[in-house]
């Protein structure tokens, strides 16, 4: 079933201006590096984040069309970051997918609050990551005029 999934979606256009971003933001590094690998292999450009603050610097620099977001940082609590993000006029408006394996009682409920657009805990089924990052980029694309 999830490799129908990933079946129905086929990579972005080769063209530069047809290529999505990601910003993915989490300290674990190979959990990261493989996930950027995936998302390259859909077609997507992916910008990497270690640290809040460096996450946060990365998505004013380079405006990424999604966030993919850690709340357990180094630095920075990702629920911070994710307030800074959608706080800001120049941020509010990239979707924010918090990928998380904390297990607190309220975390879907804190996430939801600080903006974020879905909650997927880790370890999470990566078709399942895909089609939330497709469907948080088809509502900004019906956003945009």
């Amino acid at each position: 079933m999830p490799q129908d999934v990933l079946a129905q979606l086929e990579p972005a256009e080769s063209g530069a201006d047809q290529r999505r971003s990601i910003l993915i933001v989490d300290d674990d590094q190979e959990q990261v590096e493989v996930l950027s690998y995936r998302l390259r292999k859909q077609g997507f450009e992916t910008v990497l984040a270690h640290e809040g603050r460096i996450g946060l610097e990365k998505a004013r620099e380079s405006l990424p069309d999604v966030v993919l977001l850690d709340v357990g940082l180094p630095d920075l609590d990702g629920l911070a970051v994710c307030e800074e993000l959608v706080d800001s006029p120049h941020t509010c408006h990239i979707p924010i997918i918090i990928v998380s394996g904390l297990d607190q009682e309220n975390i879907v409920r804190s996430s939801r609050t600080a903006g974020c657009e879905f909650f997927v805990r880790k370890p999470y089924d990566p078709n399942v990551l895909l089609a939330l990052i497709e469907h948080a980029l088809k509502r900004t694309c019906d956003w945009d005029f």
